[in-house]
């Protein structure tokens, strides 16, 4: 039987077994069809209510006005593909005031106007934070646009985002160039230009375990200063070393933001910086014995 196909769904036939393996809060699994190429079509409907709220006037609604078959998509099974067809009732809603007269039932499991399931979504946002190497690896393994798995994420994110920063002994800051230069040949000059060179300066617990505690656009000392003064004083106060490059951008920050905190250059620069001096001496000596 193809995924088109219509079935009357009631919630009083339905597979035990296959409602506690799909185990979608709200819904009862009425029939699983198989698809030619494998996907599994589980048709379902809500389970027994007698009564919805508007989510316009909240008023309670008892009157079924019909149906409507939404395909809201889910985790997949195992490796085949999984097709939600749900079967949702459309209430009237008897309050004369009410600009939509109807609306369709929704489970915090599928929101209202969702294409996903809540856990799809979950799923999605985690992969993101914690199996894929970006947004766009996990929204081609859930399929799933861009936008949509970036959201996910972000909303993954938001409850540790909120959460008060870790304690810190050590702050590291330093930059990350973002993507490529671009550049562009001025028409008048015929001169080569630099029109984009993004940056981002990363701020990271050094020596314990908070990791990357912060991420400032560009890297100009201002915008350091800013995301500085902005945490709890008492934790600007446990802040006693901080390690940066060799940017006096960064120096001019930390200086102003945390005057009580020693800064120390991190050897790799300090090492590079000296064999740089070093081979600038002798090249200078070279020439002059010439």
């Amino acid at each position: 039987m193809s995924q088109g196909t219509q079935l009357s769904v009631e919630v009083q036939h339905v597979d035990v077994g296959a409602n506690r393996l799909l185990g979608l809060d709200g819904v009862a699994v009425a029939a699983v069809l198989l698809e030619d190429d494998g996907a599994r079509v589980v048709h379902v409907a809500t389970t027994a209510e007698s009564a919805a709220a508007c989510p316009v006037r909240g008023v309670f609604s008892t009157s079924v006005k019909g149906h409507a078959l939404t395909r809201p998509r889910d985790l997949p099974y195992g490796v085949d593909r999984v097709v939600l067809v749900w079967r949702k009732r459309r209430w009237r809603c008897r309050e004369t005031a009410c600009p939509r007269a109807s609306f369709t039932e929704s489970l915090p499991s599928v929101p209202a106007r969702s294409r996903l399931t809540s856990r799809l979504r979950s799923a999605c946002g985690a992969g993101v934070a914690e199996d894929f190497k970006d947004v766009e690896a996990a929204a081609r393994h859930y399929g799933v646009s861009w936008p949509i798995a970036h959201a996910a994420f972000i909303t993954h994110t938001a409850h540790a985002l909120a959460a008060p920063l870790p304690a810190v002994c050590v702050l590291g800051i330093d930059e990350t160039r973002r993507g490529k230069i671009k550049w562009a040949q001025n028409e008048q000059t015929g001169r080569w230009q630099v029109v984009a060179d993004r940056w981002l300066t990363g701020i990271v617990d050094a020596t314990g375990t908070g990791g990357l505690l912060g991420h400032v656009d560009g890297r100009a000392s201002a915008k350091v200063i800013a995301w500085l003064e902005a945490q709890p004083r008492d934790w600007r106060a446990g802040v006693s070393h901080v390690t940066i490059d060799l940017s006096a951008s960064y120096l001019k920050a930390v200086t102003q933001a945390l005057p009580d905190a020693v800064v120390v250059a991190d050897r790799f620069h300090l090492v590079s910086l000296a064999n740089q001096t070093l081979t600038e001496v002798r090249q200078r000596a070279v020439v002059r014995s010439n």
